[in-house]
């Protein structure tokens, strides 16, 4: 729980619940939430909570746990939901979890609530950073023009990373890229007796202070039983497909490059009706994740004309893709062959190592070391012991 300065205002944060579906659909109407992405994001929530909670509308809650996979918070102020969160965890071991979105509710009763240093959006981020004991660090992604929204963040701790540019490119180009053979010889399938090698491919394509906040492990490119007849059953349900591959080098045992593309079977106009169901109201897209070792940037033209074949044979869809700053090799073959910037996004983190309060009794200058080593000193005083003269001579 949080609470303003003033006893008037108090701000109580607490999980989602059923009641606060027609708040939280005000707030995505309001001009805090700038990014059309984020807003369709909530939108699918709030359709999917909207058709699977009803039955528990009775009893004004939704039946998900906090802290697990998702923890949707509230902040409420006197009785109106003035701002939610939705955080995850980033990584397997939860040493890392992840700010999806803040939403604030810019028609908040007194001004502290908006800006300062008890605003809304802080007290919902300091109660998970208090609460999420596991997460040792936050990373988040925000658009670069979103001032309000990168204040808030830098006022919280959080400091840059990289730098993000998302790219489309469109059929047209991609029906151009698919008419080029790639070559790619040792293109096989991911499997999870692959994990290693998609582990390490991943380390060594990061800077190091990225490896360290991200904090993946082998069992993050792992995919049990449960999880993969879920995945299967999520794309039926959204048409889309899953394809992950990597290339092989032999001389080396290591993978050189990896990605895993997403396609859609929804072409715009059609299954209009299935999309709503599933709370979506925008058409797909396909989109990809690509993985490319330092050493062989070669392999971009490579790997887009791979992904360009497997998107020839469906609907005609862009490709999303996204670069870092880190990546000039991408960014650069990316304008080379006339791919669309669509969005400039940054990355951010923040530790919370820091949190750990240094308790004052607990320095040295307040430690009672008499007290403490009382055992060690002597118990009376010690008697003077005479060395004869003959006993010395005899020793000697």
């Amino acid at each position: 729980m949080a609470a303003t300065n003033g006893s008037k205002h108090q701000t109580i944060v607490r999980p989602l619940q059923y009641r606060d579906i027609d708040a939280i659909a005000n707030l995505c109407q309001q001009t805090t939430i700038t990014d059309p992405a984020v807003k369709v994001q909530i939108e699918q929530l709030l359709g999917r909570m909207t058709r699977w909670y009803a039955p528990f509308q009775f009893l004004n809650i939704v039946p998900t746990p906090t802290f697990t996979d998702r923890a949707l918070l509230v902040a409420e102020c006197e009785q109106r939901v003035r701002g939610i969160i939705s955080v995850s965890p980033f990584n397997r071991t939860r040493s890392t979890w992840h700010v999806e979105w803040v939403s604030i509710d810019s028609q908040a009763t007194t001004p502290e609530q908006v800006t300062g240093k008890n605003d809304i959006g802080s007290q919902l981020l300091r109660y998970c950073f208090e609460h999420i004991v596991e997460a040792s660090t936050w990373v988040l992604e925000v658009d670069v023009n979103d001032n309000s929204t990168l204040a808030l963040y830098r006022q919280n701790g959080f400091q840059p990373l990289a730098h993000l540019t998302y790219w489309e490119i469109s059929p047209e180009l991609l029906q151009q890229l698919a008419q080029r053979e790639p070559d790619l010889p040792n293109l096989l399938p991911v499997r999870n007796t692959d994990a290693q090698l998609i582990y390490q491919l991943d380390t060594v394509s990061m800077p190091p202070l990225l490896r360290q906040v991200f904090d993946r492990q082998i069992h993050d490119f792992k995919n049990n039983f449960v999880q993969t007849v879920v995945g299967k059953v999520k794309e039926w349900l959204q048409q889309k497909q899953s394809v992950s591959n990597y290339v092989f080098e032999t001389q080396r045992k290591a993978a050189i490059g990896y990605y895993r593309l997403s396609l859609s079977h929804d072409s715009p106009g059609e299954k209009l009706h299935q999309r709503q169901l599933l709370g979506e109201n925008t058409p797909q897209t396909h989109q990809a994740e690509l993985t490319v070792h330092p050493a062989y940037t070669w392999l971009y033209p490579e790997l887009m004309s791979q992904l360009a074949r497997s998107c020839q044979y469906l609907p005609s869809q862009p490709l999303r893709l996204v670069s870092a700053d880190y990546q000039p090799e991408r960014e650069e073959y990316f304008q080379q062959i006339g791919a669309v910037r669509i969005e400039h996004s940054m990355l951010m983190s923040r530790s919370v190592w820091h949190k750990l309060r240094e308790a004052k009794h607990l320095s040295l200058e307040n430690l009672q070391i008499a007290e403490m080593l009382q055992s060690l000193q002597p118990s009376r005083q010690p008697l003077p012991n005479r060395i004869e003269k003959n006993d010395s001579e005899d020793i000697s």
